[in-house]
């Protein structure tokens, strides 16, 4: 049988579609309705840098004009729907897939046993150490890293992640393999907390089976991709390897519950579920706005894949050392339907409530035209909202 083509199009419409970025913005973003998108997402990448607001905002807020930053806190700190822990890299994923999890929590255990730069933080007895701070989570409650400093040692340096102190290094190891949880964060540091009082109806439940967990992980990582490659869906969760993600593709291919595709000017095979055509002809209508996306929207996590499906060649340039930056520290893509037409640099000035855009890139072959520019300023009046800037200044670039 001849193998269908996949349009680049095509594509980017099955994506958009199950990342929520072609529902109307401008719904109402109830609790119940922000938790069914993030599940539908998949999960939603934090992140600690706050130039204008932190990154699981921005990805939110360009799904819901609505959107504030308690909602999610409450879905993660009271109604416990959402938890966090690791895909890539960490995220707010919903809890009832929890026990997918301690394949994650097994396979971090043998990876930091092994690492050098573990043990050497961990120090010459970490066992003695792990027990000594789960214990006192224990019979104390929730801690911040800090409550382990000596008050009698006075103030320290402020250091990197990788100058972490044995009780840092041990907190994040418990949390890394499940034994304990974040219960909230505060100023954006991490409460640690036992998973066992953070999440009392999901923490005891068994795993599934390897078979069962690579099922589930390949199969929801395809249905958030839309038409993918063997190892985009391996990288979607970052819980799978290439070889497994690749057999998963072959068998389910073979049984017809997967249909192998071929992307447009592309040579390596790509797998979609079936009915693939018919939604994507769903997809061809997207709202007429533009929206502003984190840096680390799902949309744009796979530099490999954004350039692919949107022509689109995107560097995340805030470790780039100033002068050697393209754009800017921290730049946001302008999607435009369902189109990357471009970038911003904003800057959001807290002291003066001023949020300022210092540059404005469009893409080649994309005009700068005064219906175009108007759509810009609206979104970043949604964005000034969002932030609490009582005045945004846009460049004329």
């Amino acid at each position: 049988m001849a193998v269908p083509t996949v349009s680049r199009a095509a594509a980017r419409g099955l994506f958009l579609d199950a990342q929520a970025l072609l529902e109307d913005p401008t719904r109402a973003c109830t609790p119940a309705r922000l938790y069914r998108t993030i599940e539908r997402m998949g999960f939603v990448q934090i992140d600690s840098i706050n130039a204008i607001e932190r990154a699981h905002h921005l990805t939110l807020s360009a799904r819901f004009d609505g959107y504030r930053p308690t909602m999610l806190a409450r879905l993660l700190e009271t109604t416990r729907q959402l938890f966090e822990h690791w895909t890539h890299d960490a995220a707010a994923i919903p809890t009832r897939w929890f026990p997918h999890w301690h394949h994650r929590f097994e396979i971090q255990r043998r990876r930091i046993a092994g690492s050098r730069w573990w043990r050497e933080r961990l120090g010459a007895e970490p066992d003695a150490l792990l027990a000594r701070v789960e214990g006192r989570v224990r019979d104390e409650g929730p801690v911040l890293a800090k409550d382990f400093l000596d008050p009698e040692a006075g103030p320290r340096e402020r250091s990197g992640w990788w100058e972490w102190r044995p009780e840092k290094a041990a907190l994040e190891y418990l949390w890394h393999t499940g034994r304990l949880a974040v219960a909230r964060r505060d100023a954006f540091q991490k409460v640690y907390d036992l998973t066992a009082r953070v999440l009392p109806n999901h923490h005891a439940l068994p795993p599934p089976s390897r078979d069962d967990h690579v099922d589930w992980a390949a199969r929801t990582a395809l249905e958030r991709l839309g038409v993918a490659t063997p190892r985009e869906i391996a990288a979607f969760w970052h819980l799978l390897t290439l070889a497994e993600a690749t057999t998963w593709c072959a068998a389910h291919a073979r049984a017809g519950d997967v249909v192998v595709v071929q992307m447009e000017d592309e040579r390596a095979t790509a797998y979609a579920l079936p009915g693939w055509a018919r939604a994507a002809q769903r997809t061809m209508d997207a709202p007429a706005r533009v929206r502003l996306l984190s840096p680390f929207d799902p949309i744009l996590r796979d530099r490999r894949r954004t350039a692919r499906l949107f022509g689109f060649d995107y560097r995340f340039e805030a470790f780039v050392p100033a002068a050697k930056r393209a754009h800017g520290y921290y730049v946001m893509p302008i999607l435009e339907r369902d189109r990357l037409v471009g970038r911003i640099e904003p800057k959001l000035d807290r002291d003066r409530g001023v949020l300022e855009v210092r540059g404005v890139w469009w893409e080649p072959g994309v005009r700068s035209t005064r219906a175009r520019r108007g759509l810009l300023e609206d979104a970043l009046g949604r964005l000034g909202g969002l932030v609490g800037a009582g005045e945004v200044r846009l460049s004329r670039r």
